[in-house]
């Protein structure tokens, strides 16, 4: 057989094996069936699959109000389509609820509605730069959507604080008049995740550790204002732009979470929508700003540690961890446990009050 014939076969092989693996190739293209739409009121589990803008979702352990992709509890799981399983509330809800979701750092102007992660609608109520509506309330307010549902979403639990006054009473019997309960009441709106997150259990055992820190940081809500006024002076960066306009001793520790520097005052007031920065005797004078900015911290921030002590008590990493968010750079990994031991006494004692178990680790 020539060698002019023997290419030649060889090419008409290849093109008829070329289509025989064309075909099933083709069909195995198309995108996986989107799985049930991501409800921010729903529970996950690990394993447990959702679909979010037009991709399929894994969580990687217990969720509840993370959005997929915003929150590393996620594992995307590619783009899936949505004939069967749609975007997982992209928009707002149906009719006339069909506002969009809210987006960090999207500049919005009085008077725009959103719906947020977890499926509440809130209206603008000061020009904002894309302030998160659950922790601005100055430049958010809720918003009642009346024109076709909320999404099928379903609201936090209500009905109150998960501590009574009377638990809170027994927990603090010597605490300071300033501390009322009716201050912390009022600065739960700020942050409705705060203690409304899970199970009754979970709930409860977030409360216990936020009173537990909060007993250790104020010697049971005796303290307002920290003790070691030599202290006060240090607290002032002139690194930042805006420097200490209140005057260079005035940034010192206050409030549940003993609030310090000018940067923290800066923080908490921005996303408080309070002016901290210039009034930081807020935080010693009026009970309400004092519990947000406690609420802020734990809602918000990391400190030294890898998570917000609210996600540390709702996503199952432990009390411990809550330690670490605070003061982990001084008083864990064998930096002090004695310090670490008294939060755990204290967490253990008001977890014993609300009648739930304390979990486990507890220490950092």
């Amino acid at each position: 057989m020539s060698r002019q014939r023997i290419v030649a076969l060889l090419a008409a092989l290849v093109a008829v094996v070329g289509l025989a693996v064309l075909v099933p190739m083709a069909s195995t293209a198309s995108a996986a069936t989107c799985a049930a739409p991501w409800n921010s009121s729903s529970v996950y589990t690990g394993g447990m699959a959702a679909s979010y803008n037009g991709h399929n979702w894994s969580a990687k352990w217990w969720t509840q109000g993370e959005t997929p992709g915003a929150a590393d509890v996620w594992a995307d799981q590619g783009g899936c389509d949505g004939s069967s399983g749609g975007t997982g509330g992209t928009t707002g809800g149906s009719g006339g609820c069909n506002y969009p979701a809210w987006a960090a750092g999207r500049s919005y102007v009085a008077g725009d509605i959103v719906q947020y992660t977890n499926g509440l609608f809130y209206v603008a109520t000061h020009d904002n730069p894309g302030y998160d509506p659950t922790i601005s309330t100055w430049y958010w307010s809720p918003y009642t959507c009346t024109g076709g549902g909320t999404g099928g979403t379903t609201p936090p639990p209500s009905g109150g604080f998960v501590v009574t006054e009377a638990q809170f009473d027994q927990i603090f019997p010597n605490r300071n008049s300033f501390y009322t309960y009716s201050g912390l009441t009022a600065a739960l709106s700020a942050y409705p995740g705060f203690a409304t997150t899970g199970s009754d259990t979970v709930r409860k055992q977030e409360a216990a550790a936020f009173l537990a820190n909060v007993d250790h940081e104020t010697g049971g809500l005796v303290y307002v204002v920290e003790q070691n006024t030599a202290n006060y002076p240090t607290y002032c960066d002139w690194s930042q732009s805006y420097g200490c306009p209140a005057g260079q001793a005035a940034y010192y520790g206050r409030g549940p979470i003993q609030l310090s520097w000018n940067f923290n005052y800066k923080a908490a007031g921005d996303a408080l929508g309070i002016d901290l920065l210039d009034n930081p005797n807020l935080v010693q004078t009026d009970a309400a700003v004092s519990w947000k900015t406690g609420l802020w911290y734990w809602n918000t921030q990391t400190g030294p540690g890898t998570m917000t002590p609210h996600n540390a008590m709702v996503n199952g990493a432990g009390f411990g961890e809550t330690i670490r968010s605070i003061n982990g750079s001084i008083e864990c990994n064998g930096g002090n446990p004695a310090e670490v031991q008294d939060r755990v006494n204290d967490y253990q004692s008001i977890t014993s009050i609300l009648g739930v178990p304390a979990g486990g680790n507890l220490s950092c």
